[in-house]
């Protein structure tokens, strides 16, 4: 079984672009949230989201015409483009390699389909648009990866919503170490639409203000957007090349709690988390730092630490959600959360909880949440969360490269 290198990371995400716009972010606890500017917001209660407002596809694609694709298509291909850059793979060598990707998402290209059902209700279904039509497939959030890529792989897209990118690093670090490629870019996409906010809206999940994971007065996710995108290759690869290499993918593990469309099982997170461990050789005292799903809401906040307590025992890591920042990027979340993961072992910090004002008691003693900015320090394994509706759990362990 080969080992696996993470050696290029791209993010287009509402607090930078690029993975140096990114981190500086993530660091200063800099938040994404804005009013929603992507569509009519009109009779919504809370009408803020981290919509990625400064984003030009052009600026970034070389291959990919843009207008032939969706928002999500279009953060995918451009986040993988950016971490192909900063791997510093020859575009060329790259096209002609065992290599394909692996995008995860929660809601596809749900923009193309809101504009087209507006169009069936204004107009009737014999008038919409063929074009847009073509967009709406979620299949061509991978497929624009390899398009933009020349790669000539698989590509595969993951639907399982919240948890898809890890889903997705899982199958590339698969691919990877048992031989079946040498490169996969991994991560996921989602774009903010007024479906997905009126879905969370109506459950009562949205926040009024900002997204506070773990704090005793938190009111729910916010709605956000983006793309993420690793570059995976054998270690033997990386070595190879001269490769700067951010972090290993040691191991991963996937459950599925089946039993409750919306809520999450402790048992059944604390059994992913076990499953991660065993997959990566590593036992519980030797994780360094969780980053956590934290969405912010009662239900997820109390069932995750809950799980984490259960594995850990008295002693509990540092745990901390970048959705404090960020807000909730659907299936890109884990994705962000690996990015941040491997700048935490890269750069030596931990990423902070930015909008934690006081720490849940319910929750437990000691829950070190990384409060406000980030924290200087050297972890060595650390652990990312991704945990969705319809009870699909996966969990990646990342390590410093050694």
């Amino acid at each position: 079984m080969r080992r696996v290198a993470v050696t290029g990371l791209g993010a287009v995400s509402s607090v930078g672009i690029g993975v140096k716009a990114f981190t500086e972010a993530i660091r200063e606890g800099r938040s994404g949230v804005s009013p929603i500017a992507s569509f009519d917001s009109t009779g919504f209660r809370h009408t803020q989201a981290g919509e990625v407002h400064d984003f030009r596809p052009q600026d970034h694609l070389e291959r990919l015409p843009a207008e032939k694709w969706g928002r999500s298509a279009q953060f995918a291909a451009s986040a993988a483009r950016l971490a192909v850059r900063d791997a510093d793979w020859d575009p060329e060598a790259l096209s002609s390699a065992r290599a394909g990707s692996a995008m995860g998402t929660t809601n596809g290209e749900a923009v193309a389909f809101q504009e087209l059902t507006e169009q069936w209700l204004a107009q009737g279904i014999g008038e919409i648009d063929g074009a847009l039509a073509a967009r709406a497939s979620a299949d061509r959030i991978a497929a624009a990866v390899n398009t933009e890529l020349r790669l000539h792989g698989e590509a595969q897209t993951f639907g399982t919503a919240c948890s898809a990118s890890n889903y997705a690093i899982g199958y590339g670090f698969d691919l990877i170490r048992s031989g079946a490629a040498d490169v996969m870019i991994a991560g996921g996409a989602d774009a903010v639409n007024r479906a997905t906010h009126a879905g969370f809206h109506r459950l009562g999940a949205i926040a009024p203000d900002l997204c506070r994971p773990f704090d005793e007065d938190r009111g729910g996710i916010m709605t956000a957007e983006g793309g993420a995108a690793l570059v995976l290759e054998s270690w033997d690869s990386a070595l190879s090349r001269g490769a700067r290499i951010y972090a290993e993918v040691l191991g991963y593990g996937i459950t599925c709690d089946a039993k409750h469309p919306t809520q999450p099982d402790r048992d059944g997170i604390a059994e992913c988390i076990r499953l991660a461990h065993q997959d990566a050789g590593v036992k519980p005292e030797e994780v360094d730092y969780v980053c956590a799903h934290g969405t912010g809401t009662a239900a997820n906040d109390s069932t995750e630490i809950a799980a984490v307590r259960a594995v850990f025992g008295d002693r509990i890591p540092p745990v901390s959600s970048i959705k404090s920042m960020l807000g909730h990027t659907m299936g890109a979340a884990s994705g962000f959360g690996a990015l941040a993961c491997c700048m935490a072992l890269w750069e030596g910090f931990l990423p902070p909880t930015a909008t934690v004002r006081s720490v849940d008691p319910a929750l437990g003693p000691d829950l070190d949440c990384v409060p406000g900015r980030a924290r200087p320090a050297h972890p060595r394994i650390v652990e990312n969360h991704g945990f969705a509706f319809g009870g699909n759990n996966a969990i990646v362990m990342l390590g410093r490269p050694e």
